[in-house]
Order: structure tokens, then C-alpha cells, then sequence
């Protein structure tokens, strides 16, 4: 039987514990997500149509450029966006990472100045992922959380107050929450992680002075900015705070959201905290929306750095737009964990990432991402002797000068390998196996990897195929050939696992479903809306999708 949640229009098709119910899933709370929905679920359908109709034209030879229709607000010197709200003053770096309850606790106890709490790429969104990461963040606001592992490890929060000011990241627009029905229509994901949070956890946010703030990801165009900027004030008035109480940063992490930074800024600029440089992401959008011009084919994903031209620009033309507008522009993540029993090659990790932090200090960053505990003294080490100050609003940046040319330029030196080709596949396999087992953030080859990296990875492989690429050792990266390193890679997967636990995986579902997007023909948007059926947790469910 469907969870009563006792409010009319709603419906619950997932397995609810008590707690869940008593504490996230209150009748009051799914009356504002209903309300949230019958708002804006129009508006949002009708811009998930407007990314289907651009493709089309950017699969006819449309390339995206700045909009003529909106150049009156890129080029109107004179507006601002909102002032740094209290504890986003600072935010030098900021650790990410899912919102399981450990992972909350080390973040926030991490000495980094801000922690965004990831209900997106990096968390697989089982129903109990979600409604639980729910639970674990009102407990952290409400300074009650704590943990017992299963060894008996205490962890708690500091009770020095020197905790980091928390961010949340809902999902995507494009992601749906397909265990909760309004009206018998599935509910956004968006608004179902944005609701829950910003209904139990505002009012005590601003009580303790840090919130409520957020990050909002993947969007294609200002259109999108500006529906979360009408559900921000929607919420605002339902629960009787002032309009610009929130605060959210956009993630830049598409090329079409690249041509529209002042825009989107402009959109949420009451309540914007600025911009991101969702570098991994933006890759990958790189390649699937322009996956049908062969002239845009990449080489090895690790020929591509954040000197590579079309990133370079981007990541300049970000500053710039930031700083222009007074909100802060923030780096990109760094992914490298802490190598153990290998002192030579953890110092070469830890040298990456210092490298990579003195080079966005350097362009006029205010601050960098992080995966890890472990490397918040590092970035911080850094910034701190290049950025004494909270910030570095006042370096404007009026000699950047981006055309759309630049953010197009594929000038890329490297090639494609037999080498760079298994490890996409590897690395999207072991990605894809974990994400099916419920878990959104893992370790691969000293990574921490979310969703991003094996939507690179599977997304190469597919252009690769399409139009037909050579390796540098002169092997034509046909259908036939991916499907055949498919299984030599899920073998030695196999042999390194051993028999048992390969059984027990997800590996076999995992190539299946990696399979059907390499041939460089049927190609999903997102692995994450290809995946999500097979993580829905009641078999009624499933026959409603």
C-alpha cells in the first residue's frame, strides 16, 4: 500500500519508515511541495521541450552563440546582484561531497569555509538516499547530528561553532522524483529536494546566521535561472520570509549556460551568490551538444585541461562576468584523494592539486572546490597566501575579452589511445555498478568521482564511434571494436573482483546498460535518467514508468 501522507493530490509509492514520516515527509511539508508543483511543473515541462528543440537546431549547424535578444543586460554596466550574505563572505574552499550522515559530519567539521551538500551528482537518489540525506541536513542545521559507525566511532559536530557554513544542491530540472505523485503526476526533483529542505530548515538557518543557501545545477539557458528564481520568492512568501532570505549559486557547467552567465546572474540577481565552474560537467556538455559535428571530436580525456582553449575562455569569461556583477566566482573541483602506502605517488597527486589551485587563485577565484577532508589545508594553504582577503570581487578582469569563437575553440593538442579508450569504458563501468548500488560518489583510481566523469567517458566513446576516429596507433574506434574492449574490460573487472563478489555486483547491468551508449548511435542525455528506473525501490513503481 501507497504511504498515507493525508494530504489530498499526493501520493507516496515508496516503502516510508517512521522517521522518515515524523520527521521529513510531514504532512505540512508535502502540502508546500504539492504546491510547488501545480506552480511551476507547466514551466518546467515547457523548457524541458525548449532543450529538446535547441539540440535539433544545434544538430542542424546552429552553434550556440551570445543571445541579441539579451545583450542590453550584458552590456548595462550598472547592475548588481545581491550583496555576499553572512557566511558566504568567505568562501576561499568550499567541500562537496553526498549527503549521507558521515560525509555531513567530516565536511562540515572539515575547516573548509562552506560545505554543498550534494543531492545531484554525487548521491544515487534511492528514495532512502534522499529522504534520509534530508533527515541528516535538518539534524546538522538543527545541531543535533551525530554517528555511531558500525566499528563504534563517535563522530560528531565541533563544538567550537567553527563548522562550515552549508549549501545545498537539489537536483537538476531534468530529473525527476518518480516515488512521490502530485495529481497523479510524477514531481520534479528539483522541487522535491528544494522543498523538503528549504521548508524544514530555513527559518532555523537564519536563526543561527547561515542560510538558507544554494546551488543550482545543469541549466541550459537564463530561462531556467529565472523559474528557480520564481520558486525562490514563492517560497519566501509561503513561509513569510523576505524576498532575497535565499541565496544560490549557479553552476556553469554547460556550454549553452556559458552564453548566458550575465543572464543568469541577472535572473537570480536578489537572490545570487554568483557562479561555479562546473568544469567536468561542462565538458560533457561540451561533447553531447555538440556530439553530431565531427569538427568538435575531443582526444583523451586527459589531454583535456583547464589550459585547453575553449576552457580557458570560459573559465576567464567567468571571472570576469562574476566580478563585474559583484558576486563571487568559484573554482573548479578538485578530485584526488589521499594515496596511502605510496608516498612518491600521493606527493604527485598533492602537487596536481596545489598546481591547480594557484592557477584559479592566480585568475581571480574566490574560492575552490574540494572532494576531500584531507585537502582543505592544501587549497586553503594556497589561497591564503595568494588571497589574504575574503575575496577578490574587486579584480575585474576588463581585459578579458570572449567571443563566441573562443568558448568554441577545439584547438585541443593530444590523441585518442587504446589506452584513454579503456579507461573511459573502465571507469564508466566500475561509475555506472556502484550509482546502480545506490551510491553517487566513488573512488576510482584515486578519484573521488561522481557523476560527471563517467558522463564524459561514455559520452567520448559515443563520438568516437560516430564519426568513425582513429587512434593514434591507426585503429578506426568503430561500434564493433568498443563492444569488443566492452568485454575484455568487464573480464578483467571480473578476474580482479574474484567470482563471488562479481556475482553479487551490479557489473553485468552495468555493461548492459554502457553497451547500448558507445555505437554512436541511441545516446541518452543523461546516464542518471537512463539508470534512475533501475533504482526506483517498489516494483509498482516501475509499472507506472
Amino acid at each position: 500500500m501507497p504511504f498515507d501522507t493525508k494530504v489530498a493530490g499526493v501520493t507516496i509509492l515508496a516503502k516510508v519508515t517512521p522517521e522518515q514520516a515524523t520527521e521529513v515527509l510531514t504532512p505540512e511539508a508535502l502540502q508546500f511541495v504539492a504546491t510547488l508543483h501545480r506552480t511551476y511543473e507547466a514551466t518546467r515541462q515547457q523548457l524541458l521541450q525548449r532543450r529538446v528543440a535547441r539540440q535539433i537546431e544545434l544538430d542542424q549547424g546552429r552553434l550556440p552563440d551570445f543571445l541579441p535578444e539579451t545583450r542590453h543586460i550584458r552590456e548595462d554596466a550598472t547592475w548588481r546582484a545581491a550583496k555576499p550574505a553572512p557566511g558566504l563572505a568567505d568562501r576561499r574552499v568550499e567541500i562537496t561531497g553526498p549527503v549521507d550522515r558521515k560525509m555531513v559530519i567530516n565536511a562540515l567539521n572539515s575547516g573548509a569555509a562552506t560545505f554543498m551538500a550534494d543531492f545531484e551528482d554525487s548521491t544515487a537518489p534511492t528514495f532512502s538516499n534522499v529522504v534520509d540525506g534530508q533527515r541528516n541536513l535538518k539534524d546538522a542545521i538543527h545541531q543535533r547530528i551525530s554517528f555511531t559507525a558500525p566499528n563504534g566511532k563517535q563522530y560528531n559536530i565541533r563544538k567550537d561553532g567553527k563548522v562550515a557554513t552549508l549549501l545545498v544542491r537539489p537536483r537538476g530540472w531534468h530529473l525527476d522524483e518518480k516515488h512521490v505523485l502530485v495529481d497523479g503526476q510524477i514531481v520534479s526533483g528539483s522541487i522535491f529536494d528544494f522543498a523538503l529542505y528549504f521548508f524544514h530548515n530555513a527559518r532555523k538557518s537564519i536563526e543561527i546566521g547561515i542560510g538558507p543557501y544554494f546551488y543550482v545545477p545543469k541549466m541550459e539557458s537564463h530561462l531556467e535561472a529565472r523559474l528557480w528564481n520564481d520558486v525562490f520568492n514563492t517560497a519566501q512568501d509561503y513561509v513569510g520570509l523576505p524576498r532575497g532570505t535565499i541565496r544560490a549559486t549557479a553552476l556553469i557547467e554547460t556550454i549553452l549556460g556559458a552564453f548566458e552567465m550575465d543572464e543568469i546572474i541577472y535572473e537570480l540577481r536578489d537572490h545570487s551568490s554568483g557562479l561555479n565552474c562546473g568544469r567536468w560537467d561542462y565538458i560533457f556538455s561540451f561533447i553531447k551538444k555538440l556530439r553530431q559535428r565531427p569538427e568538435y571530436v575531443l582526444p583523451d580525456r586527459s589531454d583535456i585541461s583547464m589550459t585547453t582553449p575553449f576552457m580557458d575562455a570560459y573559465v576567464r569569461l567567468l571571472i570576469k562576468t562574476c566580478h563585474k556583477r559583484g558576486v563571487h566566482a568559484m573554482g573548479g573541483m578538485a578530485a584526488q584523494i589521499p594515496i596511502k602506502n605510496n608516498e612518491a605517488a600521493n606527493k604527485a597527486a598533492m602537487d596536481k592539486v596545489r598546481t591547480d589551485k594557484l592557477r584559479e587563485v592566480k585568475a581571480g577565484h574566490d574560492g575552490t572546490w574540494v572532494a576531500h577532508p584531507d585537502l582543505v589545508k592544501l587549497a586553503l594553504v594556497v589561497f591564503n597566501e595568494h588571497m589574504p582577503q575574503p575575496n577578490q570581487l574587486h579584480i575585474r578582469r576588463d581585459d578579458v575579452h570572449v567571443e563566441a569563437a573562443d568558448l568554441l575553440n577545439t584547438n585541443v593538442k593530444g590523441a585518442i589511445t587504446e589506452t584513454g579508450i579503456r579507461a573511459n569504458v573502465s571507469v564508466s563501468l566500475i561509475y555506472m555498478e556502484a550509482w546502480l548500488r545506490g551510491l553517487g560518489c566513488v573512488p576510482i583510481h584515486n578519484l573521488m568521482e561522481d557523476a560527471a566523469t563517467a558522463e564524459i567517458s561514455r559520452s567520448q566513446l559515443w563520438q568516437w564511434a560516430k564519426h568513425q576516429a582513429r587512434t593514434n596507433e591507426g585503429v578506426p574506434v568503430t561500434a564493433k571494436y568498443l563492444l569488443k574492449v566492452l568485454d575484455e574490460e568487464i573480464e578483467k573487472l571480473a578476474q580482479s573482483m574474484g567470482e563471488q563478489r562479481f556475482k553479487a555486483s551490479k557489473m553485468i547491468e552495468a555493461k548492459k546498460h554502457l553497451a547500448t551508449q558507445i555505437t554512436g548511435e541511441a545516446y541518452s542525455d543523461f546516464l542518471t535518467s537512463l539508470l534512475y528506473n533501475d533504482i526506483v525501490e517498489l516494483e509498482q513503481i516501475k509499472a507506472r514508468i
